[in-house]
């Protein structure tokens, strides 16, 4: 009931006394259904750091993390993990073998039309490696194109490439790097100014380094964000608005931060976006 007249005020006075009205549809009895089964089966991808099974089975990862305590806040006790390819996700959702899908499933036009997705979880962004205490003062692409001497290495091929040619910086200024390593070597021996990677791999790259004289800049200004969310059949609306307005509550007191951030992810990139504003992107 609570739902309903939340859904409904937004609505206005005329929408509430229709719905109170309405009797139960199979959209609103999807909660009531998961809340009796005392489960979600959720579609993961076994892909760290997004979502995980140990060798003892135990289901983890960032996604499920976020994704357990909600469904227990909406008085669902569990979830029930099954692993699948990235492909085969949303026609395993669609033909009703998954209740919501929580992988890292990052947000595009076209799988927007095809499933509800809840509001953003997980997202990764461009981040930069430099010296620490970022003497240079990067906090963009174009403020590199900008410094005459200054270069950047980035994946050849890669979106950081791009993104840095994009913005500005000439080609021979932009340093193609095979490999994560290889990238940290040259910015440390000063080859380069600064590396270019997603937060996550940049991340990992520094956790592994331990080296105090490194530091990150992320997410990038004016790079893209990437997002997942917790995605859920085309007429379970129902069942995302809810997931919604726990996921809300749990960005707001800093809980959210509390479960996501321990694997690398920023609570503040996926707080800084919207599903309207991912689902209309186009890159």
């Amino acid at each position: 009931m609570t739902l309903k007249y939340l859904m409904a005020m937004a609505a206005g006075a005329t929408a509430l006394m229709s719905l109170l009205s309405a009797p139960a549809s199979a959209d609103d009895t999807k909660l009531e259904q998961l809340k009796a089964q005392g489960f979600a089966r959720i579609a993961i991808a076994n892909e760290p750091p997004f979502t995980a099974v140990g060798a003892d089975g135990k289901v983890s990862g960032a996604a499920p993390d976020v994704a357990r305590e909600i469904f227990k806040r909406l008085g669902v006790a569990d979830v029930v993990a099954s692993i699948s390819e990235y492909g085969a996700m949303i026609p395993g959702l669609q033909a009703g073998r998954h209740d919501a899908v929580t992988a890292g499933l990052f947000m595009k036009p076209e799988r927007c039309a095809a499933v509800a997705y809840s509001e953003p979880v997980l997202c990764d962004a461009e981040a930069m490696l430099v010296k620490k205490g970022n003497p240079k003062g990067f906090k963009s692409y174009a403020d590199i194109a900008k410094d005459q001497s200054a270069t950047i290495g980035a994946p050849g091929g890669g979106t950081e490439e791009k993104l840095a040619l994009e913005a500005g910086v000439p080609r021979e200024r932009v340093i193609v790097v095979p490999d994560g390593q290889s990238g940290l070597k040259m910015l440390q021996d000063g080859r380069i100014d600064a590396y270019s990677l997603p937060v996550l791999s940049i991340n990992d790259l520094v956790m592994k380094a331990n080296d105090p004289n490194l530091e990150v800049v992320a997410p990038v200004q004016g790079a893209p964000v990437y997002c997942d969310g917790a995605a859920f059949k085309k007429g379970d609306e129902a069942l995302r608005d809810a997931f919604d307005v726990e996921l809300a509550k749990l960005k707001e007191s800093g809980e959210f931060a509390k479960i996501i951030e321990p694997y690398g992810f920023s609570a503040a990139a996926a707080m800084s976006t919207t599903r309207e504003k991912l689902c209309a992107a186009t890159n």
